[in-house]
């Protein structure tokens, strides 16, 4: 996904001026924010933003309670429900918020739960000996954060309900009919004037839900959709009780899998419960998903060490024992061992050690060697019960080794010469005369036409122009030796000057941003999903941490007279027309044509002609660009490269599983998930252009 970033000249440096004053700092210039004020005053610090993900990050937060209590073994049942102007409901039927007089707030302990932070049952005193909301801020953030929200407790045969405002609560809990289960509902309504954005996003749910519900086998998780108007009312529901081995193998269905069986243990140790499921597939990629208490381990953690070091030990045990590796052989790498694998790693225990808010990686060290022995012992008589998969396997990793020694050999022969021995550059990158960094921008031009073009309109001091000719290899379906192979990704490895694979390093990029300018066609659109494919594949990193952009380079130049503008879409383009000939109703799309070089109006003038597709409307010349190298030097410049007037996309992976599965469907081997993505999505598509 894109972010849209538009860079802004830089603002003149001023000489501080020192204070007339010296200024009072003192017990009273110290604010104490109260109850929920602290989450209305910073609400990403609780939500991470108030956009998309953190809109969303509110119905997580009171589901985590829902599945807290599945996991304490009182609820089977989870609904979520989106309602007409933009209310949310989630019940469960768990035991229901306590309601009684707090002994400590002398207030409810409903009321407790939805206005205090760090209060709940995942502080110890026995209320949940397993959890994922660690921090104990969810459902009380809700609160916060919501115009309304009404909470309805069926505990003892009574339904409780208590209304809030802005995290305030109205009048005092009352009881407002009879239950026949138990169990706890929170409905509520995000407030406007924090999220930039309160339309919930149904694909979003579901695949938060259907995680949630693989993680928590035994838990029926439903979720409706009732808003009306332009959102039909459906339903869905999700219930597996192969718990995470369900998981891996909807995780590889668009893929040939290397066993029949998939591996799956589930185990208590000391109260931590560790449940694993491993299947080897035919990519020549690894999908490790590591989870604590439900919550996904972005950059993994204790749990996913001590796996990777029992699968790469005992892999080796086993084709030294069945007589696949020799005496004279090396051992299999750690790297070998986890091409195409997809392996799930579960692990629920009662105190779990986060690092930072994001709870991206599990630190709890004693994590580490109970999923080490519970995995090491049980898949090691899984290879013994299934020595057909067995076979297979240690298959695909001899052949992974042979590969990885092969490229390694490769790399070497290409980049020898390379810049990262300081000797030469490709010969047709034109490079920067800057050294610095974190100035310096590369730019991938299609075609030497275009490059050309860019080459004439850069600012040398800072922008490096290297031209791709053609397309490049599709790397979903190749390894790393065939890669580097072909001549345009060696060009690039080599001016980028990371290195790649294993010698991947960061710190010596030669350029803050690496930027993909391609035509507004078919063919760039293609060669673009190409680069983003290898980018994604083989430098994630680059992606993660800001440096990948996508150039945005105009499509149609408006102008009347000496006056011009350039528009980036049809709707601005029309609306420039409009503006230009003073009002008048013009309908621009059946002027146009599609012959290059030609006018659909009187007289376009002969530079038009050259440069792309003219129109002449009311005397208003519309041109369009159907490619880079119909801009002339100084055209490129000011409206792509110029960073006080460009306008950019910055790359970014908001969901990691959700972008391998789109990359695998678009750029993998198999025809058919291709085939129905493009079937199902045709009608949605409005402006091809073929």
């Amino acid at each position: 996904m894109a972010n849209t970033e538009k860079k802004k000249a830089k603002s003149k440096s001023v000489k501080a001026k020192k204070p007339a004053k010296k200024q009072e700092y003192g017990a009273e210039q110290i604010a104490v924010l109260e109850g929920l004020e602290p989450v209305r005053k910073r609400p990403g610090m609780y939500i991470g933003n108030t956009a998309h993900a953190g809109l969303h990050h509110l119905i997580w937060e009171v589901i985590d309670n829902a599945i807290d209590e599945a996991m304490a073994g009182y609820c089977d049942e989870v609904t979520i429900t989106l309602l007409p102007n933009g209310y949310v409901s989630v019940s469960d039927n768990g035991r229901g918020i306590p309601v009684e007089k707090h002994p400590v707030t002398k207030v409810s302990t409903l009321e407790t739960v939805l206005t205090k932070l760090h209060a709940g049952g995942k502080f110890g005193n026995g209320g949940y000996k397993v959890s994922g909301g660690l921090h104990g801020v969810g459902v009380s953030v809700v609160n916060a954060l919501s115009t309304e929200l009404t909470a309805q407790v069926r505990r003892d045969g009574k339904v409780y309900e208590h209304k809030y405002k802005i995290g305030k609560p109205q009048k005092k809990i009352a009881v407002v009919g009879k239950a026949k289960d138990t169990g706890t509902t929170i409905t509520f309504l995000p407030d406007d004037t924090i999220f930039t954005e309160t339309v919930f996003e149904w694909k979003y749910i579901l695949e938060h839900l259907r995680q949630q519900a693989y993680l928590t086998k035994g838990l029926k998780m439903v979720i409706q959709d009732h808003r009306g108007g332009d959102y039909s009312k459906k339903s869905y529901t999700y219930y597996f009780e192969g718990g995470v081995a369900s998981y891996c193998r909807y995780l590889n269905h668009l893929h040939e899998t290397k066993q029949d069986a998939i591996f799956y243990v589930e185990k208590d140790v000391e109260d931590i419960r560790v449940e694993v499921a491993v299947q080897y597939t035919a990519e020549y990629k690894e999908l490790v998903y590591g989870f604590a208490n439900n919550i996904h381990t972005v950059e993994g953690g204790m749990h996913v060490q001590g796996f990777r070091t029992a699968l790469t030990r005992t892999l080796n045990s086993y084709a030294r024992k069945q007589g696949f590796l020799k005496e004279k052989d090396s051992n299999l790498s750690g790297e070998d061992v986890r091409e195409g694998l997809t392996a799930v790693i579960s692990v629920k225990l009662p105190e779990p050690q986060f690092e930072g808010q994001t709870k991206a990686k599990l630190g709890n060290v004693e994590v580490r060697k109970v999923v080490e022995s519970v995995f090491g012992d049980y898949f090691t008589q899984f290879l013994e019960e299934h020595p057909r998969d067995g076979k297979e396997i240690i298959g695909k990793c001899l052949i992974a080794q042979q590969a990885r020694q092969a490229a390694r050999a490769a790399r070497e022969t290409v980049l020898r010469k390379g810049a990262l021995e300081g000797i030469t550059l490709p010969g047709k990158l034109a490079d920067c005369s800057s050294r610095n960094a974190d100035e310096s921008e590369l730019y991938l031009v299609e075609g030497d036409s275009a490059g050309g073009t860019a080459k004439q309109g850069r600012d040398r001091h800072f922008q490096a122009i290297l031209p791709l000719r053609g397309k490049i290899l599709n790397v979903e379906r190749a390894r790393l030796d065939r890669m580097l192979a072909n001549n345009e990704i060696k060009s690039l490895v080599i001016a980028m000057g990371t290195n790649i694979g294993e010698q991947f390093d960061i710190s010596k990029l030669r350029y803050n941003r690496i930027i993909i300018m391609t035509d507004a066609d078919v063919d760039g659109a293609h060669i673009r999903t190409l680069l983003l494919t290898m980018f994604f594949r083989h430098f994630p990193e680059l992606i993660t941490t800001g440096h990948l952009y996508i150039a945005q380079p105009p499509l149609f130049r408006v102008s009347k007279g000496k006056k011009f503008d350039y528009a980036f879409s049809d709707e601005a383009k029309d609306e420039l027309v409009k503006e230009y000939s003073k009002g008048k109703e013009v309908d621009v799309k059946k002027k146009s044509n599609d012959t290059e070089g030609e006018s659909a109006g009187d007289g376009t003038d002969e530079k038009t002609k050259d440069q792309g597709v003219g129109e002449k409307v009311s005397g208003v010349t519309v041109q369009r660009y159907k490619g880079l190298g119909e801009m002339n030097a100084v055209q490129l410049w000011d409206t792509t490269m110029n960073p006080k007037t460009r306008t950019m996309q910055r790359v970014t992976v908001e969901d990691a599983q959700k972008a391998d599965e789109v990359f695998e469907i678009l750029m993998g081997s198999e025809v058919a998930p291709r085939k129905r993505f493009i079937q199902t999505r045709a009608k949605s598509v409005n402006n091809l252009d073929i």
